[in-house]
Formats: C-alpha cells, structure tokens, sequence
C-alpha cells in the first residue's frame, strides 16, 4: 500500500522533466530556426549557457546536429528490426531496381485470374480470356529490357499458355505461335544462340496447336514445352543446366520442373526422371522422416506431382506422401504438419519456398519465410500459385484471395541480390562504429602524449614529441592498407579483424590532437591556479589531469567531433578499396567498392548513390557541428550571428 503514492511520485516527477526538457528543446528548435528571443535571465551567464547559446544560434549547426542524430539513431536502432543474414544471396534478385510492386497484381487480373508464374524478379499472369499482365522488376537496365513490353502477337491473339524464367518469358498464343521475349542469348526462345546451348526446336518455327500443348515452363535461362502425347522439349544455357543436353527431347513425359542447375521431369508411369544426373540423395517424408537415398525411396512408388525451388524438388506420390530433397537451406526440410485425413493435391515452388493445396481447400506453404511467402497456413482456396518470392492464393472463380511475400526494395539490390536498404542500416551501425571506436582510442593515446608532454616539458617533452615526429610521417593511408592486408594471412575471425582495424585507425591518428593538447597544456600550466595547486602540495600528476586537463577539454571535444569524420572517410577509404572490413560484412565503404565498375555506376545507379548519400550526409554533418563546437566555445569570437 505504502509504495503506490510513491510509484505515482515517481512517474509524476519523471513526466514533469521529460517535459520541461521537450519544452526546452522546442524552444531552442524555434529560436534556431524561426526566431525569436528565449526569456532573459538576470544574473551572471554560465560558460556553458553562454556555449549552448552561441551553438544554437547557428542555424545549420542546429539542423546538421539533429540529421545526424536520427541517422545516428536509425542505423543502431534500425538493425533491431531488419535482420539481416551476412551470409545471404540470391542469384535472381540481382541488380533489382528500386521497385515496391514485386506482388502487386494488376487490377484488371485479379478477378479471372487462370496462371501466375514467377521466377525472378518479375511475374507473368493469364487472365481467363487469355490476356498477358507482367508486374514486379520490369526493367533489366543493361540489357535494355522491358518485360512489360508484350509482343504483339500475343497481344492480338491473347495467349493459351506462358511462363516466366530468370530473364525471359514464353508465351504460346492463341493461335499456335510460341513468342519470346528479354534475353535470348542462352537460346532461351531463339534459333541462335550466341553462348553454348541447346536451341528450341525448328519444328516450333511453323507453331504449336494448343489443343496439343500440356505444359510451358521456364527456368535459369531455360525453357520447356510438354504436349500432351507426353513428348516434352527442353532447350536453352547449357552452362546453366548440365543435364539439357541429355533431356532436350523426351518421351512418356507429364510434367517438367527447373531447379537453378537442374531439370526434373515427372513422367507418365509416375518416375522421376533427371537423365544420367542424380542431383538428389538426403530427402525428408512426411510419413517415414529422413532417409538418404531418394532415388531408391521411390522404386515401386508413383509421382502424381512435382514442384522445384532453387534447389530442392518436391514430390507428392499417389498415396498422399509428401517428399522434399536437395539442399536443404531455408527450411524446406520443415514440412506443414496437415490434420488427420488431410494431404496434398497440388504443389508449385518459387525460389526458396513450397506452396500446396489440400484436399481440404486449405493452402500450406513451407521454407524461406523471411518475406512472409509462406503465411498462407489454412487458407481456403482452390489453387495457389509461387512466385519467386511471392505467394498467390485463388478462388475458384478465378479471384485472388491473398497475395503475400516480398513486396519491393527501397533501395534495390545488389549483383548479388542482397538487399541495398539492410546492407546501408547494418553497414551504418558498422562504419559508425568503426570511427566511433577509433576516435576514442585517438583521443585517449592523443591526450594522454600531449598533456604529459606539455606539463612536464624537458626531456619528457623531447622524446614524446619525437616519438609523434615518427608516427606522423608514416604515410597514414599506405600504412593502414599494409597492416589490413597483413591480418588476411592471419586466420582471424571477421570480429577480431574488425577490432584489429579499429585499433590500426585510431593508434594512427592520435597525432594532431596530441600537438594541440600539448600547446595548450603549456599555456595552462603557467596560470595563477597551477601555482597555487602546487603551493598547497598537489601532485603534479593530479594538477595536469584534474586541474589543467578539464580546462582544456572544448578543445578536445571539437577535435574529436573533426577526428570522427575523419575516421569515418578512412574507414571507408580502406573498405573501399578492399583493405578494411570485408565482404559480406557491409559498411558503407565496401558497399561503394561493391559498385566501383563503370557498368554499375551507368546501369545500376542505386547501388552506389545510396551509400556514398548516407555516408556524405554523416561526413557533412559531423564537420558542420564540428565547425559549431569550435566557434561557440570560442572566448574570442566576435560575430554569433
């Protein structure tokens, strides 16, 4: 009883300060950038009334201060919410334009919707009247590629069947004609290749009956048709797919499935078929568990449907069993656990996760999850359709009922599909960090040689100032770059190289700031109060750091708020050119490095302007509050305005 009016004392004093230190702040803002007059005080003004005063009549410094405080807060606060996997990539996400409609689907689409397909970046849907709508990542920048461009043909004649791989798309229209278009250098829709391929078929040159037609597929720069007689045409990038040569033309097939460096084919009398390769061993049931032969599981067993992500293959046999193989590296191994009587009809992957329907009407999705791909759980409807990173769930009339996965990048992507917008909140924390660190080291070693040096003077003095004569004509960046490359010989662990190189930056640059606390240590150290502390029999030693030391620490404050910068473009500089904390480890500066080709500076603008904005607006900021510090704690400064 006796500790609930204490409680409320507490809060209602806590309140009382949180406010009246808003109140303030609020007054300063308004002062600095509308105007006006703070109520005056009588009586004499304090040393650090008269600083805060001279500080925040400076507009910019006011401004600079409160940028770089929220993007100080953002990159350490920031990480807590978007996690990010250092070790991540995705060779179909790369070079991703700054877009935020990866599942948007088109309007007019969403209500007779007949097939989704996805691969990469963009997604490819037919409507029930045979219209083509492509959303998501249209443009590839290099190429000068447009997949939002649809053929004409297609357009005029509508289309029966289409497909989306890593860089193309298929569509067989209306009226028989097998139409490409984006990429076809791997032969992935063309007659001519330019690099080495299996090409598509000449007899397609005259078109295809879509009555005939089963199945068109693509996939890593691959494609392949199925025509219900069960003969099935695989061509495209050999490179890709080692295994094309020997399945370009197939017999007794009902189903084909592309992993990124595999084709699958379901055939008719219920095999798995992948020609001489055998890209599958360790599997996973949904009845037995693990096993370690999965070609062997499946003698005197029948497929009825296959499923493929980038690089695993999912197989639902006649009886309801559900088995999952590959390399197993988001979860894919972690299959939906159905009720009593519940199992799967149909199943389609995207690039990291599996989607199915029961015969329930309930849609389950496993695997990668990081985008919310797979938060279909038991939600009813009659089909469900994988994009890359997407998920589509559908009615039976054809009208979406759910779209879920990854929506877009802020920020784009980079050449190696990882996320530009997390590497920037993650590099920050990183960079800032690093300089953080390293100007605190400076300072301290700085300090330290320049108050002794300065108090005690004589031989003290000499050897000290020779000692920062050595370290400040070593060639700092060089130097720097030959102790980074000299860890990487070292088997050290990221962490440990990170703290080496901290303490390379900061034990390298403490001498400019140990010259000015020197200079002015030895104009301290020669007033009235010094000579009064060591009449009454202070130690020399407490004199010059508790005595001397605080009256010099404006100085020390504007010169670390200057170092730190300076820290920061070191510290990016070494990144950048690959001397400092190295990939997958992001810091603004190896993310620059990540971009330093005339390729990506004229086609993938977002992957370097991003980082070099985020780290310019930290630099221009810290120099501008800098320049502030020093002239308000400046005694002789004349004009405050």
């Amino acid at each position: 009883m006796d500790n609930a009016p204490k409680k409320k004392n507490w809060i209602r004093r806590a309140s009382r300060r949180i406010a009246l230190a808003l109140k303030t702040a609020w007054a300063w803002i308004k002062r600095a950038f509308f105007g006006g007059k703070l109520p005056e005080k009588v009586g004499v003004e304090s040393p650090s009334q008269r600083f805060r005063a001279n500080f925040f009549r400076k507009k910019s410094a006011v401004f600079a201060l409160t940028v770089f405080v929220c993007l100080f807060a953002f990159v350490f606060i920031a990480p807590i919410f978007v996690r990010m996997d250092v070790n991540y990539t995705d060779a179909l996400q790369q070079n991703v334009a700054p877009v935020y409609t990866l599942r948007k689907v088109p309007k007019k689409l969403r209500g007779e919707i007949a097939y989704i397909d996805g691969f990469a970046g963009f997604t490819v849907g037919l409507s029930a009247k045979g219209e083509v709508f492509v959303w998501g990542s249209v443009k590839e920048k290099l190429l000068k590629i447009n997949y939002k461009e649809i053929p004409k043909a297609v357009k005029d004649e509508g289309a029966a069947f289409v497909a989306a791989g890593k860089d193309h798309l298929l569509a067989l229209t209306n009226g028989g004609e097998l139409v490409g278009w984006g990429d076809s250098s791997c032969g992935q829709y063309g007659y001519a290749p330019t690099l080495n391929a299996v090409t598509m078929p000449d007899e397609f040159r005259a078109g295809v009956a879509k009555e005939e037609v089963a199945q068109l597929c693509c996939g890593y720069q691959t494609s392949a048709l199925v025509k219900k007689d069960g003969s099935a045409y695989l061509w495209g990038n050999l490179n890709a797919t080692p295994n094309l040569q020997e399945m370009k033309k197939l017999s007794g097939v009902r189903k084909i499935a592309f992993t990124n460096s595999a084709a699958v084919a379901l055939l008719l009398d219920g095999r798995i078929y992948t020609g001489n390769s055998t890209p599958f061993t360790a599997f996973i049931s949904s009845k037995t568990g693990r096993g370690k032969d999965f070609f062997g599981y499946l003698v005197d067993k029948r497929a009825v449907e296959i499923a493929t992500s980038n690089k695993c293959l999912a197989v639902l046999l006649d009886d309801g069993e559900l088995l999952v193989t590959g390399v197993f590296e988001n979860g894919e191994d972690a299959l939906p656990i159905l009720r009593q009587g519940e199992y799967f009809l149909s199943l389609s992957g995207g690039s990291r996760h599996f989607v199915g329907i029961t015969n329930e009407n309930n849609a389950y999705g496993w695997g990668h999850n990081a985008y919310g791909q797979c938060d279909v759980n038991g939600e009813k409807g009659t089909t469900v359709f994988a994009g890359a990173l997407q998920s589509y769930l559908v009615g039976e009339d054809g009208q979406l009922l759910k779209s879920v996965g990854l929506k877009g990048y802020v920020m784009g992507t980079d050449g190696r599909g990882r996320d530009v917008f997390t590497r920037i909140v993650h590099g920050g924390k990183m960079t800032l960090t690093v300089g953080g660190v390293a100007v605190i080291i400076s300072t301290l070693i700085g300090v330290l040689v320049g108050c002794v040096s300065g108090y005690f003077g004589g031989a003290i003095d000499v050897v000290l100032m020779r000692v920062t004569e050595i370290f400040s004509s070593v060639p700092f960046l060089p130097f720097a770059m030959l102790l980074s490359q000299i860890i990487k010989y070292y088997n050290v662990t990221e962490t440990t190289r990170i703290v080496i190189i901290m303490f390379i930056l900061g034990a390298l640059s403490w001498t400019g700031l140990a010259r000015i606390v020197r200079g002015q240590v030895f104009a301290e150290r020669e007033k009235e109060f010094v000579t009064a502390a060591r009449a009454i029999g202070v130690k020399e030693g407490n004199i010059a750091f508790k005595h001397v030391l605080p009256n010099i620490v404006s100085v020390i404050l504007v010169s670390m708020t200057l170092d730190f910068a300076g820290c920061l473009l070191t510290e990016s500089s070494l990144s950048y050119l690959g001397f400092g904390v190295q990939q997958p480890q992001p810091t603004w500066g190896n993310m620059l490095n990540g971009s330093n080709s005339s390729i990506v500076i004229q086609n993938y603008w977002w992957q370097w302007l991003f980082p070099a904005l985020f780290l310019s607006v930290a630099v221009i900021c810290i120099n501008v509050v800098g320049d502030a510090l020093r002239d308000a704690l400046d005694p002789k400064g004349k004009d405050r305005g």
